[in-house]
Order: structure tokens, then sequence, then C-alpha cells
């Protein structure tokens, strides 16, 4: 048994990189750029206004002209007019395209306007205010948002802007998800009195669908010979395979023996932590990882957000998260000498302190109490007592703050 420490050490030397495939850009959120964007033009690509108002030739100002006549008036996306002389001045919108021989905008609230012409009444105005100049955010051909960079909406505005309709994202893993076992039946199945339906399959699907993976489906029954004819066929089409179930000392969880007799490389089985202790990680032949998780419900949905995660995280080429950490606002104890992730609660207070609450639950098959967490509290193994106002890290689940 390895401690959590070097079992996250082992799984993140797994990170693989998957290669690199086109997506329409408006389907791109969530995805990770696989080329920098660059400026198309100069951003912006013209004198753009920032104001409603006139523009006018500052030299007009500075030789004590306060009345112009107005040309003309110019909206955001009309071709641009040029006075005649510095008398005149061109009633103009903001996102217009400066005209060329004036420089200087002078707001709607610092003129009256009467039969067509303009009259300064506030002082105070400079040069060149109300412009954002061609080219002051970036030039042509600079690089806008560089690669490595997760797509936001943000950047979805960004990207619209010099006209890229398509990306290169990177690909991510083929990944189906194994559940094992009789006593389990389909969600629109009637269990009998010692069956229970199957959910843990579909939590991961839908962990794994936030992060734009569609994950497939596949249940195997406790059959030797089914079970060593399934995880061949998923060994040899898949990148990864998750697993829930099946992977303890019980008389019929064979897919431990059926991955030995497949020579997978087991490269740990067992961790010191709970829940989630069976968990098996090995890899076979080409590369697929088998991430074997126990068939508790808790362990399984730790166990993923703890390991498989993170490694995803790191194949598309991320860094680690920068770690949160909460403040438990209760005393709690916990005896076995184990890494132990415990079901909270978040609130923040109202210093700013983002509070633990403990969710005691049955154990690690008391799916119940998931309804109610938010996140769990790593507590480090070597001790037995932790204090109220302690912080640790905790692992949150998606979308919690």
């Amino acid at each position: 048994m390895i401690s959590v420490e070097l079992a996250e050490k082992l799984v993140l030397a797994e990170a693989s990189d998957y290669g690199t495939e086109t997506v329409s850009f408006d389907k791109a959120v969530g995805r990770v750029l696989a080329e920098p964007i660059k400026a198309d033009r100069d951003l912006p690509p013209f004198n753009r206004v920032m104001m409603d108002g006139i523009a006018v030739n500052y030299s007009a100002i500075e030789q004590g002209i306060e009345s112009f006549k107005i040309k003309a008036t110019q909206a955001a996306g009309d071709e641009p007019v040029e006075i005649e002389n510095l008398h005149e001045c061109i009633e103009i919108m903001t996102g217009a395209a400066m005209p060329a021989n004036v420089d200087t905008i002078i707001p709607y609230e610092s003129i009256a306007i009467t039969d067509g012409n303009a009259r300064i009444i506030k002082t105070g105005n400079k040069k060149g205010q109300s412009l954002h100049l061609k080219g002051a955010d970036k030039k042509a051909g600079e690089e806008i948002i560089p690669t490595g960079r997760v797509i936001t909406p943000s950047l979805i505005n960004t990207i619209a802007s010099v006209g890229k309709s398509e990306l290169q994202v990177k690909c991510m893993p083929k990944v189906v998800i194994i559940s094992s076992g009789d006593e389990l039946v389909d969600i629109d199945q009637q269990p009998s009195s010692v069956q229970i339906r199957k959910s843990n399959s579909y939590t991961l699907q839908a962990v794994l669908r936030q992060h734009h993976i569609e994950a497939d489906l596949l249940h195997i029954p406790d059959d030797p010979q089914i079970t060593h004819l399934q995880l061949i066929s998923s060994l040899e089409n898949y990148d990864v395979i998750l697993m829930t179930g099946g992977i303890s000392m019980g008389k019929f969880d064979y897919i431990p023996q059926v991955l030995a007799e497949l020579h997978l490389k087991t490269i740990f089985h067992k961790v010191s932590q709970r829940p989630g202790k069976p968990f098996l990680f090995g890899k076979y032949g080409r590369g697929t990882l088998i991430f074997a998780f126990p068939g508790n419900p808790v362990a399984t949905f730790m166990c993923v957000q703890r390991y498989f995660l993170p490694w995803l995280r790191a194949s598309q080429g991320l860094g680690p998260k920068s770690p949160v950490y909460a403040v438990l606002d209760q005393d709690f104890t916990f005896k076995p000498a184990l890494t132990y992730y415990l079901q909270v609660s978040l609130q923040f207070s109202a210093d700013g302190k983002l509070l633990a609450s403990p969710i005691e639950g049955n154990g690690s098959g008391d799916f119940a109490n998931l309804a109610e967490t938010d996140a769990f509290l790593e507590l480090p193994g070597d001790r037995e007592n932790f204090i109220k106002g302690e912080a640790f890290k905790v692992w949150l689940f998606e979308s919690v703050i």
C-alpha cells in the first residue's frame, strides 16, 4: 500500500499527449488551445471614437474657436467624413472611425447644439481625448492568446474578433467506463430485494462530460470468461478505462485476476486513504491506462476527483491547479492511520474565510450524503484529531465557488 502523495506522483507521470483536432470556435469553450491566436490586423483596426459627441481638430481650440458648424453626422460603420476648415466639426458616434484631419472628441456633455452648430460649454478638453488609437492593443501579426490556454467565453470574444472560425485544440482521450457485478441493474429496471441500480457509471460519465469527454459505458457480469473478452476489447480500443467495482478481494472480483492474465503492468494497487483504499492504477501494452476504482459510490467519486481529473489536466498540457484550503468549523476525529477525505459543505464566513462543515454519513457506500456535499477535505493520515480553525486542502466539486 502506497501513500496518497506517491499515488498522485505515479498517476501524473503517465500523462499523455493525445494530439490535436480542429473544432468550430463556437464549440470550443472548455477545450485547450493548441495554436496561438494572432491579430489578423491592427487592433483596433482604425482610430476608434470612444464617446458620442463632435470630432474637431484641436488646433481650433488652441486658436480660441469655440463654435463649430456640423458638417455631417457619422455613425459607427460609416466611411469617415473630413472637415474642410477649423470651424467645422463632425457629429460622431461611439465606435466610428475617426476622420483623418480631426484628432479630438468633445463629448455631448461638453457642448450645446443649436441650428446645426455645436458650441463648447465646458473647458478642460485635451488633445486626443476619447480616442482608441489604431494598433494600440495589438499590431497585425502579434500574438493575442498563447497556445495552451483553456478557452473561456471571454477568449471567444477575442477569437471571433480576429476571424478564427475554426481552432486547433488538444484532443481528449477516448474513454470507456466499466461497471461490473450481477447485483447491478440498469436505472430503468426494478431491482430485486438484493440488487441495486447502477449509479457510479453515470456519475463518472457526468463528471467526464463536464470536461468535454463523451465516455462509453460497459457493464461486465460476474463471469471470468466474459470479463476476459470484454477487457481485451476495451484495452485495444480505448486510451483510458475507468472501472468502478470488482477490484477488491471478493471471491467474484475477477477483474484483478484477468488483468494479471493479460499482463497488465500494475503501477500500484491500494492507497493509504479512505475512502478508496483498493484503488488500482495500471498500464497495458500500447499505453492504455486503467483507473480501477472501488465500487462504493463515495470512493469512486472521490478517486475520479483526486486522481483522474488532475491526470486529465496534465495530459492536456496544463499545470496543476493552485490548491484551495478551507477551515474546519468544528473539531473532528479520525483514528485509522490513513489520509481521510472528509465530505464537507462549504460556505464563506463574514470575514472571507472558506469554512468546511463535516457531513458524516455511513461510510463510502452512503451515496445519499453526496447530495449535500460540496467537496472533500483532505485530512493527513499522521494524526487523529483535527481542530476547529485549522485549514486543510479541499478538493472542490465543479462549480462550487
